[in-house]
């Protein structure tokens, strides 16, 4: 069996176009406006901790993977395979 790992896959994705994401500013940033309200940040890219990074990765990489001839397992639906005949002898990757 054989597996990949994607360093910051989370960082990978895409937020909807009309999906709109707002958080706190990270610490560093002024969190005060000059009106002394408390700012907020629009968030453009999915970061890790944030509930929808997950399906934004599996939004980009799933398509990915089906292109490339995998084949989605009915059972678990996170898990692809590919059936590959190399000299005669069928590998199932």
């Amino acid at each position: 069996m054989r597996r990949w790992d994607f360093v910051a896959a989370y960082l990978q994705g895409d937020l909807e176009t009309n999906e709109v994401v707002h958080c706190h500013a990270p610490p560093g940033y002024a969190t005060l406006g000059a009106d002394g309200r408390p700012r907020i940040c629009r968030v453009e890219k999915p970061v890790y901790g944030m509930a929808q990074a997950g399906r934004c990765w599996q939004r980009s990489l799933f398509p990915w993977l089906l292109q490339f001839g995998f084949t989605q397992c009915k059972s678990d639906p996170c898990v692809f395979t590919m059936t590959r005949d190399i000299s005669g002898v069928s590998h199932q990757l």
